[in-house]
Order: structure tokens, then sequence, then C-alpha cells
């Protein structure tokens, strides 16, 4: 996939590129997940947000998008968190290169760290065959079924 993948801190974003953020998470999140809750939250203020745009008539289009927590904010370990791909483009195999490079990047940015996510129950295996080891049993986070998920740091 000729996909561009950009890191940055929320400053860093211009603000219709942080408006493209926001509508994605709305989108999946509150509207097709019927879940009403607070997305945006203090935590984006101290994330880094790790974006996937295509190319579309000359103009980036978001496409994939994760939030990257460091350690001790939402959990001891780095986190990844946020997880989301464009409807467009579901089926494609993005949500698992966005996860690889998604949890790449984690280790780039927080080397040594453990990685754990709050994951959708549904999606244990998926993150399974990414090296995440389920730790909890599940639980309902806004009405969802979850579970906690580690991936060690010397696994890929």
């Amino acid at each position: 996939m000729d996909i561009k993948w950009q890191t940055k801190t929320l400053a860093e974003f211009s603000s219709l590129q942080l408006f493209e953020i926001l509508k994605l998470r709305q989108a999946i999140f509150v509207v097709e997940q019927e879940c009403a809750y607070p997305d945006i939250d203090s935590t984006d203020s101290v994330a880094l947000h790790f974006c996937g745009y295509f190319m579309n008539d000359g103009e980036q289009q978001l496409a994939a998008y994760a939030r990257l927590i460091q350690p001790g904010v939402t959990y001891e370990h780095a986190s990844i968190g946020r997880v989301a791909v464009a409807m467009e483009y579901r089926g494609s195999g993005l949500g698992r290169l966005l996860m690889q490079r998604a949890v790449e990047e984690t280790q780039l940015q927080y080397p040594g760290e453990k990685i754990k996510i709050g994951a959708q129950a549904r999606l244990e295996n998926f993150y399974h065959e990414l090296g995440f080891a389920t730790i909890s049993k599940p639980y309902l986070e806004d009405g969802i079924s979850h579970i906690d998920m580690l991936k060690d740091s010397s696994t890929n």
C-alpha cells in the first residue's frame, strides 16, 4: 500500500488535519459504534498521534489513525488506543498494517517498553496475531466488551 505515515504531537497539526482526525474518530467511536462518551480527552494533549494518509487527487486523505501514549499516562506501560480505519479502506489489510506500524512507532518512541491495550473483545484473535497476550477477563467499557492485552517489547 502506498501510504504516508506521520507521527505528530497535537500542537504540530494544522487545524484542518486535526479536524480530519476528530471527524474520523467521531464517525467510528461515537456514531458507528453508537457510543456516547468523551472521545476528545486530556490524553490527546500528551499523546503522539500516528496517521496514515493516501494521496487522493493531489490531496492527503486520512485513512488510518492511532493514538500512541507514553508509559504512566493510561497504563504503567506504553499504550496504543483510538485505533481507526476509515470505512472506505476497511477489508484492505490497512488495519493490520496500521497496528504493525503503530507497534513499531511505539517501540521506537518508548524503547524497551511493553505495550498495553484495552481491546474490543471481538478483536482478540486479531491482536493475538500481532503478538499481544490477553491479560484480563472481559469487562464492559462504554457498553462494549473489552479485554486488556499486553505485548512484550521483544516480540514482533
